[in-house]
């Protein structure tokens, strides 16, 4: 019988005081499953600090180990993909760079895709998040996200920790259009997903990358790409406010019959047009960003531009 090949995945960024940490624990985790075999994909996403330097350092001293850099920052989910597309394995783990997942629960999460009929993608669920609670409030908008906009399923919280098998990685590194949401490409390929209990740890060093306004970024992604409920939601609100209008006018119509003397309102026009102009420019935004949308990937904007790769001592340059 032959090995399985084990592919774990990690995005770079800011991560130059830990990611070797990450890389020997999961070099660690190798010595007791020896019967896999492992290689480590690292993407730098443009990192600014000395990540990519640390990246090169660990291909040389370790064989399994292969870094790529883009040229400008694209992104987790983007740096992932293209992490993806360099894979050779049965499976794909991927994980941050952090240290705060705990890499020997990789195994928990690769024999449950084994159980029961077999799982095509297993996140790693964390009974408690040891995180901000910025960071706690953006994942539960993003589940709410994936489940109202995109029907995830409801009990289904997913991570940046989980395991897919290879011809899922196949299936999403087909996605080409410059806009990538990596949950949305998993759904879209299967709905044979899971998710088990894992550990999760403290940060030790530096501070969550993710802002509001790449969480934001990040939610638009999810909620454009993947979906069309948005605009639905404008054409809904299209509708009621215009519906409002109507009963406003005829409210106002029936009050100037039933009593000539009532002076028109200049502050209720100015509510009500304030407010009908500020749907309407909402609408216009919803809109404007699906068009955006579709003239970026008509555009054929890329995903990420790969700027350098580690190669190793045999190799010529």
């Amino acid at each position: 019988m032959s090995k399985r090949l084990i592919s774990f995945v990690i995005p770079c960024y800011r991560s130059e005081k830990t990611i070797r940490g990450v890389v020997e624990e999961i070099l660690e985790l190798h010595k007791t499953h020896m019967d896999d075999d492992y290689e480590i994909i690292l993407v730098s996403d443009a990192s600014p600090d000395n990540v990519w330097a640390e990246i090169e350092k660990l291909s040389q001293e370790y064989p399994i180990v292969k870094g790529y850099e883009l040229a400008k920052n694209s992104g987790q989910h983007a740096a992932l993909l293209a992490g993806y597309k360099m894979t050779h394995g049965d499976i794909v783990v991927s994980l941050d760079d952090d240290g705060q997942i705990a890499v020997e629960d990789t195994y928990k999460i690769i024999d449950h895709m084994y159980e029961g009929k077999g799982y095509d993608v297993v996140y790693g669920k964390y009974a408690k998040k040891k995180q901000s609670e910025f960071r706690n409030i953006g994942s539960r908008l993003a589940s709410l996200m994936g489940i109202y906009l995109l029907n995830f399923p409801k009990d289904m919280e997913g991570s940046s920790f989980y395991a897919a098998r290879k011809f899922v990685i196949e299936e999403m590194c087909r996605y080409s259009n410059a806009y990538v949401y990596l949950p949305g490409l998993v759904f879209r390929s299967t709905q044979n997903v899971d998710a088990v209990l894992v550990n999760h740890r403290a940060r030790e060093i530096g501070e969550s990358n993710y802002t509001f306004g790449r969480l934001f970024s990040l939610w638009i992604n999810g909620a454009t790409t993947f979906s069309i409920k948005p605009l639905r939601l404008a054409t809904f609100l299209g509708c009621l406010s215009s519906f409002a209008g109507v009963i406003f006018s005829i409210v106002l119509v029936i009050r100037k019959l039933l009593d000539p003397t009532i002076q028109a309102g200049w502050a209720s026009q100015m509510c009500v047009t304030l407010i009908m102009t500020g749907i309407i420019l909402l609408l216009l935004g919803v809109v404007g960003e699906y068009v955006g949308r579709i003239y970026m990937s008509e555009n054929h904007s890329p995903q990420y531009v790969i700027r350098h790769e580690t190669k190793s001592d045999n190799e010529e340059e």
